[in-house]
């Protein structure tokens, strides 16, 4: 496999390349050749004079290309022309097909099935790699159908776009298809001969709180932690719901989990009823994060991913990276991004819409990342050490990472503020367990929520401690009441109980889906456990229990009135006893 790769000044200067380029090709055995085209331009018909071109001199090659918000170009970024990248595949076991479909929202599964009846019949197919356009669209359906697609088949590719970020229109054009604004083109590579491996790196990491989607309804996120998804880019980042939206949050995308993999996902725009809509659907409960990007994480994420490249040994890599990567880097140091895989292999893309890749089973879309694409044909063979340059920050980029990490180092102190005065609101200062509200609200929930049948309530009640105050004093009282509480704590571990302290010397208990037989064989633990406590000044105390077991319809404040008979008539007979009632 060998790669030419033309920046395209004009019509008769490319012809000339391509002239030269062909006297290449006939000392050379070939079997097949694509032609791959970028531009910044949605004018038609620059683009269509280089395919005239091409289709003039090389009648037999395979072309796809698209709009782009910028062409890469020997791993660097190549601005405000067309890029016109030749690979040329050597093994006659290599096989090619281009397909062209229209795409919209309506036609997007069974486009997917297409796909995935001709691999099927195609069975020599190891990549499908693919342009599309894809604003105004969610991808979710589409992603999910293509899963279907053999397992075995790598999938990857970038959506069309514009220079203009705020421009809706694009392009993806092929020999087979012409020029398509709603359409996919997808190159299908494969042989016995031909080696893929493709992989991502976005390099940006979560900033400030989480936030859970409390409402959702496909591509339009509605509510975060109940509030209207706009208003959490406007309190934190000040960013209006106005034309420039899009812009302004490309590099302050969200992250979550999908798929077993984190992914960003970007809005499109904000709607006047405060809800936001996405570039893919997003789940309800989903646990989300504000994210930015990390320099020194984005570069060394780089370095780790070229070193797996390398040891691929690819002939040829091709890149699609989003267009807030070009924004964030800015046009002068984006190419620190890409620049590292062309040290290993020419490497050539653009810079998307949204970027695709399959990982495991699943073809997900992403945003604000960076997909690579490395392939070869035959065996390995030695490449050159790659030495991997230190980068420097400066300007706008060491501000960011300055910044970021202020602001994170903030939150978390903020966090565990926030944590340890939520912890004390429940707490009892004096024993640790709960205080009286946070109990009768457990209680209150479980009636609500949970099979009554299966929950009980312990009452306990230090006997005589009024006497152990008056004679020894509120200090002797009060490690009374923590010794019982650290027994508690220490018999009372299950997840499926609770304990707080309901007022003085009396604690309450909350058993879930469990018998009587359990809970008076932990109550008469804890019973014996304390008497053979000796205090210092007050000697062995002792405790009374009253339990007693929920019924079906029953009010939480019937069940704590009835437990507290319970431990009346465990105090009046004798104390030192279980009743239950």
């Amino acid at each position: 496999m060998r790669q030419f790769q033309f920046k395209v000044e004009d019509g008769n200067g490319f012809r000339r390349e391509l002239f030269k380029f062909k006297q290449w090709l006939g000392s050379n055995i070939v079997s097949n050749v694509l032609f791959q085209i970028y531009t910044e331009m949605l004018d038609r018909e620059p683009f269509e004079a280089v395919c005239r071109i091409i289709e003039e001199e090389m009648p037999d090659s395979y072309y796809v290309g698209c709009s782009s918000n910028g062409c890469i170009m020997n791993g660097d970024f190549c601005p405000g022309t067309i890029v016109v990248v030749c690979t040329v595949f050597e093994y006659q076991s290599t096989s090619i097909k281009v397909l062209a479909k229209e795409l919209t929202s309506e036609t997007q599964f069974e486009v997917a099935d297409y796909l995935k009846d001709v691999t099927d019949e195609c069975r020599w197919v190891k990549a499908v790699s693919m342009m599309l356009t894809i604003r105004g669209m969610s991808m979710t359906g589409f992603c999910d159908r293509l899963s279907d697609i053999r397992p075995d088949i790598m999938v990857f590719g970038g959506g069309a776009f514009s220079v203009d970020i705020n421009e809706d229109k694009a392009f993806v054009y092929s020999k087979e298809g012409g020029y398509m604004e709603h359409g996919v083109v997808f190159v299908l590579l494969g042989g016995e001969d031909f080696n893929v491996s493709a992989t991502y790196v976005t390099g940006w990491k979560p900033l400030g709180r989480e936030l859970e989607v409390t409402s959702s309804e496909g591509d339009i996120l509605r509510l975060l932690n109940n509030k209207p998804a706009f208003d959490i880019y406007y309190h934190y980042l000040h960013i209006h719901n106005d034309e420039s939206f899009f812009y302004n949050t490309l590099e302050f995308p969200f992250l979550y989990e999908h798929h077993g993999i984190d992914i960003l996902r970007a809005p499109i725009s904000g709607n006047p009823d405060g809800s936001l809509t996405m570039t893919a659907d997003i789940d309800m409960n989903v646990k989300a994060k504000i994210a930015y990007g990390d320099p020194w994480t984005i570069l060394n994420s780089i370095r780790e991913k070229s070193l797996e490249i390398y040891d691929f040994a690819p002939e040829a890599i091709c890149v699609y990276s989003c267009a807030a990567r070009r924004t964030y880097w800015g046009n002068d140091e984006v190419g620190k991004e890409t620049l590292q895989f062309q040290s290993i292999a020419p490497t050539s893309g653009f810079y998307t819409s949204g970027e695709f890749l399959r990982t495991g089973r699943f073809v997900n879309q992403h945003n604000v990342t960076l997909v690579i694409a490395a392939m070869r044909e035959g065996p390995k063979r030695d490449l050159p050490a790659i030495e991997h340059q230190e980068e420097q920050l400066s300007g706008k980029i060491s501000m960011i990472n300055r910044l970021a990490t202020f602001i994170n180092a903030t939150t978390e102190e903020l966090v565990q503020s926030t944590d340890r005065l939520a912890l004390m609101a429940i707490t009892d200062g004096l024993t640790g367990l709960f205080n009286r509200t946070e109990i009768q609200r457990r209680i209150i929930d479980k009636m609500n929520t949970c099979d009554s049948s299966g929950i009980f309530l312990v009452m306990i009640d230090i006997d005589n401690f009024k006497k152990v105050n008056d004679t020894y004093g509120h200090d002797e009282g009060d490690n009374v009441i923590r010794a019982l509480s650290r027994l508690i704590l220490q018999i009372f571990h299950s997840e499926s109980i609770d304990s707080g302290r309901w007022g003085g010397e009396e604690f309450m208990m909350l058993f879930k889906d469990t018998d009587y037989e359990y809970v008076y064989s932990i109550a008469e633990k804890l019973r014996t456990g304390f008497s053979e406590e000796l205090f210092e000044k007050a000697g062995p105390q002792t405790v009374s229990i009253g339990i007693t077991n929920a019924l079906e319809g029953e009010s939480a404040d019937a069940v704590c009135s009835r437990v507290d008979k319970a431990l009346y008539a465990a105090k009046t007979t004798g104390k030192n006893k279980i009743i239950k009632l």
